[in-house]
């Protein structure tokens, strides 16, 4: 694993209403992996497993009014597919916009993202 670079960012939580499911939605939408620490929190596992770049947090109010995190895909339509099939609700696009196209989704407890695709 490299070492973080200076101002990048690292990790994202996510407060969530219900840890169990949004862990499913994220797993069903995305194919997120998880580490284990009980009730109380989830880890998301980096790609390839190696370390972590956020976490579910029960103990955090969620919410859609903070930064708008990005997921890219390569599959645009798809994506949107496998995050309604998994229980989150779509609530703008999927849209045009320069370079590319783009949808927002809520997850179960109310957090709001994007995702994205340059084609």
């Amino acid at each position: 694993m490299t070492s973080p670079a200076h101002h990048t960012l690292t990790y994202i939580e996510f407060g969530v209403t219900d840890l169990a499911q949004t862990r499913a939605f994220y797993e069903a939408a995305f194919g997120w992996e998880f580490n284990e620490y009980g009730p109380g929190y989830a880890g998301i596992r980096a790609p390839g497993g190696d370390g972590e770049v956020g976490g579910l947090n029960p103990q955090a109010q969620p919410s859609d009014a903070g930064p708008l995190v990005l997921l890219v895909s390569d599959d645009l339509d798809a994506s949107v597919t496998a995050v309604t099939d998994a229980g989150g609700t779509i609530v703008a696009g999927p849209y045009e916009f320069p370079g590319g196209r783009r949808f927002e989704f809520t997850d179960p407890s109310g957090n709001r993202l994007g995702v994205f695709s340059d084609h």
